[in-house]
């Protein structure tokens, strides 16, 4: 039986230490995705691009300008080796490797314990597209397909359910009433309605669902709503 070339996998980074070999745009890109899920940043370089410049002056990121040493794996999470030495590239790995660390050598898929997909993000509605390494250009066009099919009503519509949830879960509703709840609230229009901002429908369907106490003004008094 054939099966997947990686495991799918969603990684929690948040507050941990991540190096990134590599001071071009391709490093910043990598440097700015693992900032926005709350890693600690390490880039490795004996130069940085502007984008990194910028965020090394915001003291965003922790620099060492120089090329890349064993050394700077001591108490790192994860690995990302986006040089443009081939060689410095495969002793990242190797290196990695070696003390069974989580490593990506960008655009070389044999030298990674592990690849990353083509990302499409809507606040908390992540959707991930990978060819297994045989193609990036291809799942970075179905991601822009995706992009067309869906939209940021997605991410409001999943805050609204989580807010639902927790007032649920603090009204000691019994977790195995929620999974009918929320199938209701989706096969009766609940996204529709948040994606076309009708307040009106979406607050009926709501109380016919949950009874009183549930608008959505009250769970998402942040949410800044069109006429």
């Amino acid at each position: 039986m054939s099966g997947l070339a990686y495991y799918p996998i969603h990684l929690d980074v948040s507050g941990k230490t991540c190096l990134v070999a590599g001071g071009g745009a391709v490093a910043a890109r990598k440097v700015q995705t693992l900032l926005e899920c709350g890693a600690s940043v390490l880039v490795v370089s004996p130069w940085l691009c502007p984008a990194l410049e910028s965020l090394a002056g915001q003291n965003a990121i922790l620099v060492r300008r120089r090329g890349y040493k064993k050394s700077d794996l001591k108490n790192v999470f994860l690995v990302i080796g986006a040089t443009d030495d081939e060689a410095a590239n495969a002793q990242i790995s190797a290196d990695a490797r070696e003390r069974n660390m989580l490593v990506n050598i960008v655009d070389r898929p044999a030298e990674c314990s592990f690849i990353v997909p083509s990302v499409l993000r809507r606040k908390d509605l992540v959707i991930t597209v990978s060819t297994g390494g045989k193609s990036p250009a291809f799942a970075k066009h179905l991601r822009k397909e995706l992009e067309g099919r869906f939209g940021p009503e997605y991410g409001d519509f999943l805050e609204l359910m989580g807010a639902i949830r927790a007032r649920l879960l603090a009204q000691a509703h019994a977790p195995e009433e929620h999974k009918g709840l929320f199938e209701r609230l989706i096969a009766g229009g609940l996204l529709e309605h948040i994606q076309n901002k009708d307040l009106e429908k979406a607050d009926a369907l709501l109380y016919a669902v949950l009874g009183t106490g549930f608008t959505v003004r009250d769970l998402m008094p942040e949410w800044i709503c069109g006429p």
